[in-house]
């Protein structure tokens, strides 16, 4: 189910990608660079659908997002999730017997002084 949704994802994804950047626009529009003139190249309808299918593209996206989380919490959406961390207590260092041994003979050699 979750692979079945994040394909639908991708895929309204790349559809929204390409239509937002077919749709006409106020500066140089990429639909004009096709025809090679002024106009636009889908008609003076042509705005409207792509205005819809946007809209319509932008809400799969929004749906599916959601959903994606929600199948990945496996709590739900608005639920907490409760972890418990178990937290080990630091253990005391050991001295080896070369460090005592250093320790020892430095104070050794203090005493002697």
């Amino acid at each position: 189910m979750e692979s079945f949704i994040s394909v639908i994802h991708i895929v309204a994804v790349v559809l929204m990608i390409i239509v937002v950047l077919l749709q006409s626009g106020k500066g140089a529009e990429v639909s004009a660079s096709f025809s090679g003139s002024s106009q636009t190249l889908f008609g003076s309808t042509g705005g409207n659908f792509f205005t819809r299918l946007t809209s319509v593209l932008a809400a799969i996206f929004m749906v599916t997002s959601i959903l994606l989380y929600s199948l990945s919490k496996k709590t739900g959406i608005f639920e907490e999730e409760n972890v418990k961390v178990q937290v080990q207590e630091p253990q005391p260092i050991e001295k080896t017997k070369t460090e005592s041994t250093d320790a020892e003979s430095k104070a050794n050699s203090e005493n002697h002084e």
